[in-house]
């Protein structure tokens, strides 16, 4: 089956949560991408997409140069979900009016519901849904009806079914929008008709062929970091290729305790890949001596991982593909959406120059980073790499807070490695989507047996969260920060204080640098 099949289209107009959208849809087993709201009508018609749901966005549709759709889309019989901005465009779009609201609307808001609308079929007649809007909807347009709406929004929701058009004020697709799912689910399946046969399996099964036919006798370079993406990406190509792959993975000395050995043996030993090792933490260290501005540790590791890259690459000689673990969130990340670039993306645009290879290959450039552990559980991997904590490229250089040094390092690989075993056999493992150690640089005055001490603060971090976008600081038990603290001080050397980050995301960001 092709992955493509039947698939929706969700047209970003700059809004945060495009990505949100598209996994919402996916997690329904119905394949989605993201694409600018420039596509023509005419382009979505020949790729055939089942339905269209327009993203949020941060204007307003009477500004200048407001972001609109190609207004052929609306006739093309194709079913269409405005959701906040893409609801109000859809309006002022089809003859209505959209206008400043005298009463803005925020956060949890309760809507009264039209349950002979297709589109709220099974949701409840009160409900309560997440709004956020300054402008609204003042007049519908001719051949709608309004389906929902609140106190202080008329029109909550809109539809005409002849021209099978759907708008929603608020958005279906955050947690907070308690009935968001089976919202999208009648969208999806009541309106725009998808089967939701989209599987994991399928992908990884049509993936593999599809390297099999692009790459056939060639040769293929991946740089291997451990993580989840380029492991699996890896391990896809290896499925099609075997011994014409050839991994490097560069060992900057600041990956977590053991993990440089657990990918070596996992990779070398359970699957037989074409696995070269390069162990440069000195190397690395060096190029670092001294520096303590954050983005300055980050450039100098992603310019010193390039270098080491290409001398190994050049040893082997010409390659004819680079592969590379891109998913879909670097993808739109870099700007290939409408939103804002986020940060850029080694994956995307950042390729080393003295590297001779003639194309590349990014078997994963269409997943989510919850597909992506999908495949890699589909392909074999060890759940213990499959569900690895989220880790930074430069490793623990930014869980350092200053200058790094190899003391430093051994220090935060104990401490992380207590906490990341104490959280894992107290089960909570899975229930903490982040936890990690950080060295904060700041040393305090403690008191171990009969004598003074002035040594190291470690600080703990661990969220929860659904997406990365915003995150909650994890309700730890009490009992088990207790554990945790009293080993890390009585087992870790130069610690005498531990403390828990209670922050959520934001105001402060995950990573304390």
């Amino acid at each position: 089956m092709n992955i493509k099949s039947e698939a929706i289209l969700v047209m970003d107009f700059g809004g945060q949560y495009a990505q949100l959208i598209a996994r919402r849809v996916r997690e329904q087993n119905v394949y989605c991408e993201i694409k600018s709201y420039k596509t023509t009508a005419a382009e979505i018609s020949a790729l055939g997409y089942k339905g269209v749901i327009f993203s949020g966005g941060p204007n307003s549709v009477y500004a200048d140069k407001a972001p609109k759709c190609d207004p052929q889309l609306f006739e093309l019989g194709i079913p269409v979900l405005g959701i906040c901005y893409g609801a109000q465009m859809m309006a002022n779009s089809c003859g209505g009016e959209v206008a400043s609201s005298a009463v803005k609307e925020y956060g949890n808001t309760e809507v009264a519901f039209d349950n002979t609308s297709v589109m709220f079929n099974s949701v409840s007649e009160n409900s309560v849904v997440w709004m956020s809007h300054t402008d609204y909807i003042s007049k519908f347009p001719e051949g709608f009806k309004v389906t929902a709406h609140s106190a202080d929004c008329p029109v909550a929701a809109m539809a005409n079914d002849e021209k099978k058009l759907y708008a929603m004020q608020f958005h279906p697709e955050v947690q907070h929008t308690k009935e968001g799912k089976q919202m999208l689910h009648n969208f999806l399946f009541d309106i725009c008709n998808c089967t939701g046969n989209w599987e994991m399996s399928s992908f990884v099964t049509t993936t593999i062929q599809n390297l099999k036919e692009k790459i056939g006798d060639k040769k293929v370079l991946c740089g291997l970091s451990g993580g989840v993406d380029s492991s699996v990406a890896a391990l896809l190509v290896h499925k099609a290729v075997g011994k014409q792959l050839t991994c490097i993975f560069v060992d900057h000395g600041m990956l977590r305790k053991d993990e440089g050995d657990q990918v070596e043996k996992v990779f070398k030993e359970q699957f037989d890949m074409n696995l070269i090792r390069v162990n440069a933490q000195d190397r690395f260290l060096s190029k670092l001596a001294g520096v303590s501005e954050p983005e300055k540790k980050r450039k100098i590791i992603g310019e010193e991982f390039i270098r080491v890259f290409e001398e190994e690459a050049r040893k082997i000689g010409k390659v004819d593909f680079l592969c590379q673990g891109t998913i879909y969130p670097d993808v739109v990340e870099s700007g290939v959406g409408e939103a804002e670039v986020i940060k850029s993306h080694h994956n995307v645009g950042g390729l080393p120059e003295d590297v001779d290879f003639t194309d590349i290959v990014e078997p994963l450039r269409d997943l989510f980073k919850d597909e992506v552990r999908k495949a890699g559980l589909e392909l074999g991997v060890p759940e213990f790499l499959v569900w690895r904590q989220p880790f930074p490229g430069p490793g623990l250089a930014i869980r350092i807070l200053g200058d790094i040094t190899e003391d430093k390092l051994d220090i935060l690989k104990d401490a992380d490695a207590i906490f990341r075993e104490e959280i894992a056999n107290a089960g909570l493992d899975r229930e903490i989507n982040q936890y990690f150690a950080v060295l904060t640089g700041i040393r305090s005055v403690g008191v171990m047996g009969d004598g003074r001490t002035y040594d190291n603060t470690i600080a703990l971090r661990g969220v929860t969260t659904n997406d990365f976008m915003t995150a909650d600081w994890a309700r730890i038990p009490y009992d088990l920060l207790a554990k945790v603290s009293s080993r890390i001080i009585n087992e870790v050397k130069n610690v005498n204080r531990v403390v828990y980050d209670i922050t959520s995301k934001p105001p402060a960001t995950i990573e304390w640098e």
